[in-house]
């Protein structure tokens, strides 16, 4: 069965977006294309809250965002839990996301990277495994729970 992996963008990343899709469809992938579907302007937070959410609660393992920069896609998306998005401008960025940081939202800054750059991100950060090992212990140190914070604000 194909991994299902959605797809979101503003009216900035749409065009990018379009071309991504086909490549992930033509890579066998079950692309679920969740928006915005075509150039008119649009609100990023509307494409990046149901992307996350799917992510957040294990109904997919990764996703795809872009925006004109990209971070406020990033921004919406941190905000759930278990989501680490990455904003990732070149294959080396997205290699070292998944292997150092195991990013499971792809975000690209879709006025700064070419179709062909894009591309070439997308099937990095797809082929990159998690490293894991010394990792592992930074990456459980991103979610913060109530007790953490309880704690936090007796030490000071």
């Amino acid at each position: 069965m194909a991994e299902r992996i959605p797809i979101a963008s503003d009216h900035a990343g749409y065009e990018l977006k379009e071309r991504l899709r086909a490549a992930l469809a033509e890579q066998g992938f079950d692309v679920d294309d969740i928006g915005t579907h075509g150039t008119a302007s649009t609100d990023y937070p509307d494409y990046a809250h149901p992307l996350a959410q799917q992510v957040s609660e294990g109904r997919v393992k990764r996703g795809v965002l872009l925006c004109g920069t990209g971070l406020g896609m990033s921004y919406t998306a941190n905000r759930y839990p278990g989501v680490r998005a990455a904003v990732a401008w070149s294959p080396d960025v997205a290699e070292l996301a998944r292997k150092h940081n195991d990013a499971n939202v792809l975000v690209l800054p879709a006025r700064f990277v070419s179709d062909e750059d894009a591309l070439a991100i997308l099937h990095r950060w797809l082929s990159t495994d998690f490293e894991g090992g010394r990792h592992e212990k930074r990456v459980s140190k991103i979610e913060r729970d109530e007790a953490d914070d309880a704690s936090a604000g007796d030490e000071a």
